[in-house]
């Protein structure tokens, strides 16, 4: 999917590229949720993110971090996953998250597929709270980078 917003920023919004770079380094260093390596870039208010990293949501936490900034326009986001997704620690940590809304295993015909760095779940769950923590859950394990979600809701 592509986005073609030209984002214009408000008087005094601009910052120079040394200036933003610095900032934007600062904030990613500042948060404890985004690992040691993980750094960013600007041109012309576009920052570009590189790195390496082991889990999806830490990838996320340093998209998060930054944009927010001043005089950030847009983000190219190039930080890698450092592993595949790893099937059984996906699957035991979805499991662990519909234990924990009392779905008997047997009961629930959730079923995880990983290739590479995505998952995909599918099958059906109660309610958006199962739902969302099944999500939740397949995005917490390692080298995950896309969570496809085919699950249905069935309450």
């Amino acid at each position: 999917m592509h986005n073609h917003l030209e984002v214009v920023l408000p008087q005094g919004g601009y910052r120079d590229d040394a200036t933003l770079t610095t900032t934007a380094n600062n904030a990613l260093v500042l948060n404890v949720t985004v690992p040691v390596g993980v750094e960013a870039t600007a041109k012309n208010g576009n920052l570009i993110l590189t790195g390496t990293v082991s889990y999806g949501t830490e990838r996320a936490a340093a998209e998060l971090t930054v944009a927010g900034l001043t005089g950030v326009r847009n983000i190219k986001d190039d930080i890698q996953i450092s592993n595949d997704a790893d099937l059984i620690d996906v699957t035991l940590l979805v499991q662990d998250a519909l234990d924990r809304y009392a779905l008997i295993p047997d009961d629930s015909d959730v079923a995880v597929d990983t290739s590479g760095n995505t998952v995909t779940l599918s099958g059906h769950v109660r309610t958006w709270a199962e739902h969302d923590a099944v999500v939740d859950a397949a995005w917490m394990a390692a080298g995950v980078y896309d969570v496809r979600d085919d699950l249905y809701i069935t309450n």
